[in-house]
């Protein structure tokens, strides 16, 4: 892909989604950045460093860090440079650099670390992309990956016009060239290009009537996140208006039900090049 090209990206590039990237960095930070082994670690990569909210998260949790972002999309490297221009930890500790993660314009063992989220998720060449980091980290540094798994997403009460939506969702990206499931093939992929001591750990969100705060605003968000891709969905004619509105009101009478329940995993994957 070239650097001039904007990708297909199911969420679109609003100032709605670029604002909701930022929120959602803060929302699941507790998972996402639990015990991260970058300690010690000078020069990360973030590929897909987005509207930045990873790297001011990743800035605040590791001081001696400068990090490295590289985005391909023009509107997310202006947000993410005006808004880690506003903290104050992140002066003189970070670039965004524009380019395409398949084709990283670094040499070899520039970085000692690197960071992916919610990333492989996008691109046709996964594999490709890892390749790329390997070869520009320095021996025994060690990369995180975190990838969504959407077969694992599951609520009560049966919300049929929500799971139509959630297929259409996700065969969408699916067309893009994109891989909704991917998070369940990171230690295939890392293995495969070369890294070694792959773990990978399942991080789920089951949310019941032991949580019932959390499981409401776990709720919020995800329905934040299901109507982000209404417009391109509608406008692509995968989903009827009839399929948006009544996965409305299901969400909302899940998030009502005193007895509903959540359920969703995504894979965090570590590993070190070599």
């Amino acid at each position: 892909m070239s650097v001039s090209e904007r990708p297909e990206y199911l969420h679109g590039y609003s100032p709605e989604e670029r604002e909701r990237l930022h929120r959602q960095a803060r929302f699941l930070e507790p998972m996402v950045h639990a015990n991260l082994p970058f300690r010690r670690r000078k020069r990360l990569l973030e590929v897909g460093s987005g509207v930045g909210g990873q790297t001011e998260i990743l800035l605040r949790h590791f001081p001696d860090l400068h990090v490295t972002g590289v985005e391909l999309v023009d509107d997310q490297i202006a947000d993410a440079k005006a808004f880690l221009a506003t903290v104050p930890w992140a002066k003189d500790r970070f670039s965004i650099v524009k380019g395409d993660a398949a084709q990283l314009e670094f040499g070899a063992e520039t970085f000692d670390a690197a960071f992916l989220c919610w990333v492989l998720e996008h691109v046709k060449d996964p594999a490709r992309v890892l390749s790329e980091v390997r070869r520009v980290l320095v021996p025994g540094s060690p990369v995180v990956c975190s990838e969504v798994l959407n077969a694992t997403f599951f609520i009560d009460p049966y919300s049929p016009d929500t799971l139509r939506y959630w297929t259409a969702f996700n065969e969408r990206q699916l067309a893009f060239g994109g891989d909704p499931f991917v998070g369940a093939k990171l230690g295939n992929l890392l293995q495969s290009v070369g890294f070694r001591d792959v773990t990978t750990e399942v991080k789920s969100f089951h949310l019941d009537n032991r949580a019932p705060a959390e499981r409401a605003e776990f709720l919020a968000y995800w329905t934040d996140l299901l109507l982000s891709g209404a417009p391109a969905l509608l406008a692509a004619k995968e989903v009827s208006p009839e399929v948006v509105d009544g996965m409305r009101r299901e969400l909302a009478r899940v998030a009502r039900d005193p007895n509903s329940v959540f359920f969703y995993a995504f894979i965090q994957a570590r590993a070190r090049s070599w």
